[in-house]
């Protein structure tokens, strides 16, 4: 019979203040530093880092040479490392790096989410959960990202801009603003291009409600109205989708 792999190869280098579950698995040559809380399930492939204080729940898996956690890239961190979050289920493509809030702050991110080759999550940023970062993917700090959003490759989010829920970003877009939910943005600057009826579809969000999205997407950006006449006119509108779209119109910038 073959030889079952050690779950904690030699090679690897964990430190004694690190917190495993008897499950997790460490390739070759990855490290974990102190402070570091891996839960049940978690797979680091060889050469992985994770760096303390950080608490990655169940089932994440980091693959070579990704980086998750560590001090954040920002002039004015007083120094030290910052904290990191993660959720359950999260995947990191080879090359990706997150890093951990400053000031006394953490970067959060929920779980089911895949992060592919390269992408970065910067400082304080807030991640929901089931979201897509394609290929170098670059997230600033205090971004924050809804569930749902999907990002395309080389895509960019500016600080402190908010991608909404069921987004799509598309492929090299640059987000100096805020995203509204449901919706596709494009281009440099990105600009609302039409609704995500792909993305929508494929979390499972019935026909009715895709329809009164179309007509609030054509009303609100397609109609010529003003951005007061177009909201004035959804009024009457029920749909629960519709209704998100609206209030996150009403609290984001313009």
């Amino acid at each position: 019979m073959p030889r079952e792999a050690p779950r904690l190869h030699a090679s690897a280098v964990i430190d004694r203040q690190a917190e495993l579950a008897p499950d997790v698995v460490v390739g070759p040559y990855a490290i974990v530093e102190a402070g570091v809380i891996l839960g049940p399930g978690c797979v680091l492939h060889p050469h992985a880092v994770v760096r303390g204080p950080a608490v990655l729940g169940a089932g994440n898996v980091v693959h070579p040479f990704a980086v998750v956690g560590g001090e954040p890239q920002a002039k004015r961190h007083a120094g030290g490392p910052g904290r990191l979050e993660i959720g359950e289920q999260n995947t990191f493509r080879e090359h990706v790096t997150v890093h951990g809030g400053t000031e006394g702050r953490a970067t959060r991110i929920g779980g089911h989410n895949l992060f592919m080759v390269g992408s970065h999550a910067a400082h304080d940023a807030v991640i929901g959960s089931h979201c897509v970062f394609a290929n170098a993917t670059q997230l600033a700090g205090h971004t924050v990202v809804e569930d749902w959003a999907t990002f395309g490759g080389l895509s960019g989010v500016a600080q402190h801009v908010r991608i909404g829920e069921s987004a799509f970003v598309a492929a090299a877009a640059a987000c100096e603003r805020h995203v509204p939910p449901f919706v596709v943005v494009q281009g440099d600057r990105a600009r609302v291009r039409g609704l995500n009826v792909v993305g929508l579809r494929r979390r499972g969000v019935a026909e009715p409600s895709i329809a009164a999205l179309r007509r609030a997407v054509r009303t609100i950006w397609t109609s010529g109205a003003s951005r007061v006449e177009a909201l004035k006119a959804l009024e009457a509108e029920t749909d629960p989708y519709v209704l998100k779209l609206i209030e996150s119109l009403r609290e984001l910038a313009p």
